[in-house]
């Protein structure tokens, strides 16, 4: 538990205003092609004070921790001292880009290791893929197909295994409300054998680059470069990353002001954590804490009975929707009155924004395309109340058994007695 509380510690109002992104882009467009040794030194310096100025605001920020752990490594690697001149970097005109050829297929010759289903043992199962998404004000979808509204302000780790790391850091959508909605995410791709080097994908509102934050569209020098790679489906929209050596493809989207995630990743892959201590705040697998949820019953009983969401301030302004209007403007995409119907319905209603209406039919099309089970596609209300109560009582029948053992103990040590 104490783990878990430092992980939260961070400030995360400053979190907010870290500007480490213009470092690296700064950084990158003065190094994007090649140069004499020593100025690619100065470069990395005057990289190293900006990322240094940063550092109050940027402390908790998974893209400032990379920024740091890379120039260590950059200066090790290049024999750069940190004492020297820092200029301030100057943009060149980068060369022509290099065109990727047309078929990404993994050659033979490239590490079986390096792409999952071929690393698989030859009589193996086949590997069941799991699905997470986390969209709008904000709803996630576990891995273990729970669906949750949260609150869940400032940075939360979506993501934290042996392999990747995901973060997303949630602003409120209206002042004065709990909605909040994803303004800012970050993955990063950790080394993985002679398959693709460290990697760090960071996009913000109105930023959704189709390149690691080094400027590269794949997995490095190695011979598995291309089992990981960024695939732009619509600029400025629409992200696929696909990370082939673990089996995943990551979704992310821009729709209005905020972003959309969603990701496949074998079962193998989703429980191999590092430090299970620290695993409560993964959220896509234990999903939102008790304290952070919204209830969704709760909501339609009082959207209901005033027509309108009283999650701000009393005499709050109406957003725009009374409960059936919001209820028809998400029919018109989403026909199914499933928990992605509800999720629109719940945004609208604390919102007004129209937006949100195309980010919840954008989730359930990810579903469709990243989730391995049809028959899953669609979430009900009745499927998550089953699964809160199961989950219940499990641990009433754990209590009750542990009771019993005791009981019985206790019995046969009275009787020795």
């Amino acid at each position: 538990m104490t783990v878990c509380l430092c992980y939260l510690s961070f400030d995360f109002t400053v979190t907010l205003q870290c500007k480490i992104l213009k470092c690296n882009s700064e950084f990158w467009a003065s190094t994007s092609s090649s140069g004499p040794e020593e100025e690619f030194c100065t470069a990395l310096r005057a990289y190293n004070n900006c990322v240094r100025r940063t550092a109050r605001t940027c402390r908790g920020d998974l893209a400032y921790h990379s920024a740091q752990h890379g120039i260590e490594d950059l200066m090790s690697q290049h024999n750069c001292s940190k004492e020297g001149p820092t200029t301030q970097p100057r943009a060149r005109t980068p060369p022509p880009p290099v065109q990727p050829p047309p078929d990404f297929n993994v050659p033979s010759d490239r590490p079986e290791v390096c792409h999952y289903e071929r690393s698989l043992p030859r009589n193996a199962a086949p590997p069941n893929y799991t699905h997470c998404g986390f969209f709008g004000d904000p709803h996630l979808r576990t891995f273990n197909d729970d669906f949750q509204t949260c609150k869940v302000e400032g940075a939360w780790p979506l993501i934290h295994n042996k392999y990747l790391s995901v973060q997303v850091t949630n602003t409120p959508v209206v002042p004065g409300s709990s909605a909040t909605a994803t303004s800012k995410l970050t993955i990063i791709f950790k080394n993985f054998q002679e398959c693709v080097d460290q990697k760090m994908y960071h996009a913000e509102t109105d930023e959704l680059p189709a390149a690691f934050a080094d400027g590269s569209k794949n997995g490095g020098d190695r011979h598995g470069a291309n089992t990981l790679r960024i695939v732009e489906k619509v600029p400025g929209q629409h992200v696929e990353i696909q990370a082939r050596y673990i089996g995943t493809t990551i979704v992310v989207r821009q729709v209005g002001r905020y972003l959309t995630f969603a990701v496949r990743m074998p079962e193998e892959v989703v429980n191999s954590v590092e430090d299970q201590d620290s695993q409560d705040l993964y959220l896509c697998l234990h999903g939102c804490p008790a304290n952070q949820r919204i209830d969704f019953r709760t909501f339609r009983v009082r959207a209901t009975e005033s027509q309108v969401l009283s999650r701000g301030r009393p005499g709050a302004p109406i957003n725009g929707f009374t409960y059936q209007s919001a209820m028809a403007k998400c029919k018109e995409r989403l026909p199914v009155e499933d928990l992605y119907f509800q999720s629109c319905v719940f945004d609208l209603l604390s919102s007004g924004d129209i937006n949100f209406t195309l980010a919840a039919y954008y989730a359930f099309e990810d579903v469709k395309m990243l989730h391995s089970n049809k028959d899953k596609y669609h979430l009900f209300e009745k499927d998550t109340i089953f699964n809160s109560a199961s989950e219940k009582w499990g641990f009433s029948v754990l209590i009750l058994i542990s009771l019993v053992v005791i009981q019985l103990w206790t019995g046969s040590f009275s009787i020795r007695l």
